[in-house]
């Protein structure tokens, strides 16, 4: 596989989730009165309907309510029913291990305009980071983490987890001690985010935002691939 096949195969799976995500939405699968694992269940189906895709990595793809401040890497200790007026995550990274990339999405469910702020922030602070990323050739996983870290205290929210994304193709690890910082979007990254793998692909970033509203206990994400153009 050359280069440019790569980065087509990292789109098409992303755009692939987009069709899935929209279609969740469309359906209202998401629901008032089902558990995060049966809505799991029901997107894991609906994968499979839309796009063949049957194999998947464990791990619920929806989490809701207080679930939704936790990182993505640490499981909710139980399973939780979802309640009126809930933020809930759609985070497809289990559909989607095997063609190496991720994507996230957040869902309001009611009219509580905190949340509903949220929801809009999600994506202005992916567009930031993107145009950061896009600015400067030389920009350090320790900078752009930097960058949005500070920009989300201004807008009021908690830059949520130990890190703002990660290589396409690596695992995320829940343990920032059990992983390579250089593959990470985060503070212990000093290396450009501008470069090539040891293996000879040009790097390639999933941006994860993942804000957190600490005094509310509740929290948003939207990660999608970051270059792959």
């Amino acid at each position: 596989m050359d280069e440019r096949l790569r980065a087509l195969g990292l789109v098409e799976a992303q755009r692939g989730a987009e069709v899935v995500f929209a279609e969740v939405v469309r359906r209202g699968l998401i629901a008032v009165g089902s558990s995060d694992y049966e809505v799991t269940d029901r997107i894991g189906d609906l994968a499979g309907e839309l796009l063949g895709t049957r194999e998947r990595r464990p791990g619920r793809i929806v989490r809701s309510g207080p679930h939704t401040v936790l990182p993505y890497g640490e499981e909710p200790p139980a399973d939780r029913v979802i309640a009126a007026g809930d933020t809930v995550i759609a985070h497809f990274g289990p559909l989607l291990a095997p063609y190496g990339t991720d994507f996230a999405r957040t869902v309001v469910l009611g009219d509580d305009p905190v949340r509903l702020r949220l929801r809009r922030d999600l994506p202005e602070l992916f567009a930031a980071g993107l145009a950061a990323f896009h600015l400067d050739p030389g920009i350090t996983g320790r900078q752009l983490y930097g960058e949005l870290r500070a920009l989300a205290a201004q807008w009021g929210w908690k830059l949520g987890g130990w890190h703002a994304g990660h290589l396409a193709g690596e695992t995320p690890a829940a343990n920032p001690m059990c992983a390579r910082a250089d593959a990470y979007v985060g503070p212990e990254n000093r290396r450009p985010l501008h470069r090539t793998t040891p293996g000879g692909w040009r790097a390639r970033w999933i941006l994860e935002i993942h804000l957190v509203d600490e005094h509310s206990g509740f929290g948003g994400t939207y990660k999608a691939l970051l270059d792959a153009a």
